[in-house]
Parts: C-alpha cells; sequence; structure tokens
C-alpha cells in the first residue's frame, strides 16, 4: 500500500477479495484502517462467507468504512450446499437466508454471489433460489455461471458431473426473466436495485486498477501483471521496496481498445465519445470490424452517445466474461505451480 503510494499514485476505491479475507478479521481492519489513512477513498468493498455474518463483525466492518458487502451464497438449495462441501462450513439455505435478512441497510450495498449451472442443478432448484432473493429483496445479487479452471475441472466432474453449457443459456435466461425488474443490470451477470451501486467487476467502472497482495492481478498503463503467490519472496520484495511482480505482458493499443470494448459493455453499454477521446478518434476506426460483426450478429444497437448491448447480446458477453475468468484462474494456477 504504501510502496503505491510512494510511486503516485492516489486510489479512490478498494476491493478486498476474492477468497475470504474476514478469516483473520484484525488484519482486514487494520489494513483497512492504513488504506482510509493512505488514500481519499469512495468506496470499499469486501467479500465474506455465510458463516462469517456476525453481529462482531459486521459492526467492525461497517466501522472500518466498508459500503459494500458480498456474501458468497453460491445456493440456498441444502443438496447443491452439500454437493459443494459448504453445508457443514457455512449453514443451510434457510440459515444463510435468515443472516442476509438481518444483514439488510446495514450497508449501504448487501450482495449475494450465486452460481447457476451446477450438473446437479435443476431450473426447479434456480427458481427456488431466485424466489428467495425476491422475498429477503436483497440490494443486489450476482450471479456467475459455473466457472472451472483446467486444473478443478477433472475433480468437478468426477464430484458432480459433466458441466452442460447448453444448459447454462436456459438458466440464464430464467434468471434475467426474474430479475429484470425489480432489478437492473449493473453488469450481465449483477442486478442492482440501486442505481450507480458498487459491482464486484471493478474492471467495467474503473479503467485501470493495481493488484495489491500476493497472487493479485493489476492493470496500469496498458500493463497487465501479476504479484508473486510465493508469500516469503512476496514480504522479502516488498521489504526491499519493490514490486513484488512475477510476469507481466504488455497490451499494444489495439489490445488496450479491445479490452476496453469487451469490458465497457459487460457493463452494459460503452461510451464511445470517451472511447475516442482516450484514443484520440482512433477507437471506431481501429476496431471497426468487431464492432461491425457484433451488431450484424444483433449482439449491438446504437443509441447515441452509446452502444448498447441487446437481448442478445447479454449472454454473448457472459460467456466471455466466462472464458475471461476461466483464463484468469488458468493462470492462477500456472503460477501456483511455479512457486
Amino acid at each position: 500500500i504504501l510502496l503505491y503510494k510512494k510511486e503516485g499514485f492516489n486510489f479512490r476505491g478498494v476491493y478486498v477479495g476474492g477468497g475470504t479475507p474476514t478469516v483473520e478479521m484484525g488484519e482486514l481492519i487494520e489494513t483497512l484502517d492504513l488504506l482510509r489513512e493512505t488514500f481519499p477513498l469512495d468506496e470499499i468493498s469486501v467479500e465474506t462467507n455465510p458463516n462469517h455474518l456476525t453481529e462482531t463483525n459486521c459492526l467492525a466492518l461497517k466501522k472500518a468504512g466498508v459500503n459494500r458487502l458480498s456474501v458468497g451464497v453460491q445456493s440456498f438449495d441444502d443438496s447443491l450446499l452439500r454437493d459443494m462441501d459448504r453445508y457443514e462450513k457455512y449453514g443451510n439455505g434457510t440459515t444463510i437466508a435468515s443472516r442476509l435478512k438481518e444483514l439488510l441497510g446495514t450497508f449501504d450495498t448487501l450482495n449475494a454471489d450465486m452460481i447457476f449451472n451446477f450438473p446437479t442443478q435443476s431450473t426447479e432448484m434456480l427458481a427456488r433460489d431466485i424466489d428467495t432473493i425476491l422475498e429477503l429483496g436483497l440490494d443486489q445479487v450476482t450471479y456467475y455461471p459455473l466457472m472451472v479452471s483446467d486444473f478443478t475441472k477433472k475433480k468437478v466432474v468426477e464430484k458432480l458431473g459433466k458441466i452442460d453449457y447448453g444448459k447454462e443459456k436456459r438458466f440464464y435466461r430464467q434468471i434475467v426473466s426474474r430479475l429484470v425488474p425489480p432489478y437492473r443490470f449493473s453488469s450481465a451477470w449483477c442486478f442492482s436495485k440501486k442505481k450507480g451501486a458498487m459491482i464486484d467487476e471493478y474492471i467495467v467502472d474503473y479503467d485501470e486498477y493495481a493488484g495489491l497482495g500476493s497472487g493479485s492481478i493489476g492493470y496500469l498503463n496498458g500493463l497487465c501483471y501479476a504479484n508473486t503467490f510465493n508469500i516469503k519472496g512476496y514480504i522479502a520484495q516488498v521489504e526491499k521496496g519493490e514490486l513484488p511482480i512475477m510476469a507481466t505482458r504488455v497490451f499494444t493499443k489495439k489490445d488496450q481498445m479491445r479490452y476496453d470494448f469487451v469490458m465497457k459493455l459487460f457493463g452494459m453499454k460503452l461510451d464511445v465519445p470517451a472511447m475516442e477521446l482516450k484514443y484520440g478518434g482512433a477507437f471506431l476506426r481501429t476496431l471497426w470490424f468487431e464492432v461491425s460483426a457484433f451488431i450484424l450478429a444483433g449482439r449491438l444497437r446504437w443509441r447515441e452517445p452509446y452502444f448498447h448491448l441487446t437481448p442478445w447480446g447479454w449472454y454473448s458477453w457472459v460467456i466471455m466474461m466466462r472464458e475471461f475468468f476461466t483464463a484468469v484462474n488458468n493462470f492462477r494456477d500456472f503460477c501456483r505451480e511455479q512457486n
């Protein structure tokens, strides 16, 4: 944190997680305090699991300035929770739902992370999960498609069965048909009651982001980088005043434009004048083929000054982002093996 401050960065948003940072509350609160002392933060989002939703933890997070708490629920269905080995760890679906209900109003945004397209999941199971979400009146729900790295895919198939991507599309349409309205799209898989609410995918709201912490990934000035997963090596480099980076890739200008094209449209619309300003008037001239292809395929429509995703485009972007994050997980697995 202090190294980035020394380098001249001045962040206004902080996202803590994935993983479960609330497993060490003392260290988390100390880190959040340091961040607020160091940067003029407007937004702090923290991830947690249902078993950490204690009154003590939540009051500490609220006092530390957390605006958005994202809870890894995955499903309220007890059979699915057992399949995921979450039933014994985090409680049954009814208990989890009651904890969430008690928390409503504590934070600006209370988000439930859900997953669809488990091999053993049925449309009836998904419908009951959506019923619970609507009954609770949660501020936000993020409905991720099941994403597994190549390393974990074999384990998932052995335990749960083969993943059916044909079923994924039907599930997604079921989710959208139930949640919109009363929720609105914040991204192609995030649904919010409040306009402008923080979402997990900070890549939509922020053009650039720094990765702080072992194994984190950042994207700054056209450079994508990953910090080392080796904890001892991480500490040693930081103590020497060095950023603990283990791998980098420089994006060409066209790479950067493609990245912005995909990420901004994941947030449902692309501000064309802003992109033209950012790239000196070269944005559409460079990406004319990509833009034309998506328009002809019925995935984009033009409503000045934005390109918007069409209903056909919503699921197309879910597919692309699922593959993007799967690739990130594959990369992380590779980095762990190197350490």
